[in-house]
Order: structure tokens, then sequence, then C-alpha cells
């Protein structure tokens, strides 16, 4: 069902326009530290991202309130290290015995930070609970990524507190 969820985001992130307020910018800065959080997912990224693995990392604030009460609080900062998936002379995704991606190049750092009042930057169905997004590239400078998307993603996960890897805490 989670795939299927994904699949329709996407499909309709393509063709957003204008899904952000006018404040376009994002409060999140690079978290230096992040290596220092804990790690707590390492595996294949669903649908539609076949081709990548990523690693999944939550600092003090995120984990102790998920082991307290089962909550996210304010100050949460959810960042996952995003790698392409090796390939062959192909082009084809190679996969190890186990059936899992084999991890390549260093992609991408994405970064969700729980933000009082970050719900109100995005219009309609797009609200993730005061989550805001941002994307850097690995030496920590500003990656040009649409977050539309990314918030288009999350935004069906109510139940899962908008994070798609919650079981994993």
């Amino acid at each position: 069902m989670k795939r299927i969820l994904v699949l329709l985001c996407m499909t309709f992130a393509l063709g957003l326009t204008g899904a952000m307020a006018d404040d376009k910018k994002t409060e999140i800065q690079f978290p230096k530290d992040y290596k220092s959080h804990t790690l707590y997912f390492t595996g294949d990224r669903q649908s539609p991202n076949d081709g990548q693995t990523i690693r999944i990392y939550a600092n003090d604030i995120a984990v102790k309130g998920m082991k307290k009460d089962g909550k996210f609080p304010y100050g949460s900062v959810i960042t996952a290290e995003v790698y392409k998936a090796k390939k062959d002379k192909d082009g084809d995704v190679i996969e190890s015995t186990l059936g899992r991606r084999l991890e390549g190049k260093f992609a991408l750092v994405a970064v969700m930070e729980k933000i009082k009042g970050a719900g109100k930057k995005w219009k309609g169905d797009l609200n993730n609970g005061d989550w805001d997004f941002a994307t850097f590239k690995p030496d920590g400078s500003p990656a040009k990524k649409d977050l539309a998307k990314c918030a288009e993603c999350h935004a069906p996960l109510k139940d899962e507190q908008h994070i798609f890897s919650i079981e994993h805490f």
C-alpha cells in the first residue's frame, strides 16, 4: 500500500506548480554532526527511487521522544544519506545475493526537521505536521531540489507522523 501511495504522490508532485507558500526558503541548516546521531535504518529506497539506497539518522531529540511516548517532538531531525545504487555495464542495478541493492556513489543529504509553524508553509494537502525539508550535496552545500516533491510524498503518512521509516524506531 505504501508503494502505491508513493507512486501516486510522486506522479501528482511532477505536475505541481506553486505548491509552497510565498516563503520558499527553508530554515533548516546542514546538520554537520548528523553522523553522531543514531543510525536507525540502512537499506533500499522504495519506488520511485528504485536506483538508490539510503542510511537514515535521527537526533537525540527524535530518539528520546519516540522512546518516551512514540511522538517526534519539535527539534527532531531526521537526516538521510542517499546513495546511487551500483549498476552493471548495461545500466541495470546490481543486487547482492540477499536481493539488496549495492551502495554506489554518495549523492544527496535529505533532512526533515520538526519546526513549530513549518506546516503553514505548505498549501492544501502538502501539510506535513510541522515537518520542513531541505536537501544538501554531500559536501554540505545546498542542493537545488524541488522540496514540494518531498512534502507531497510524506504528506499522506499522517498515521506514521509523515515518516516512512517510523517502524524502525
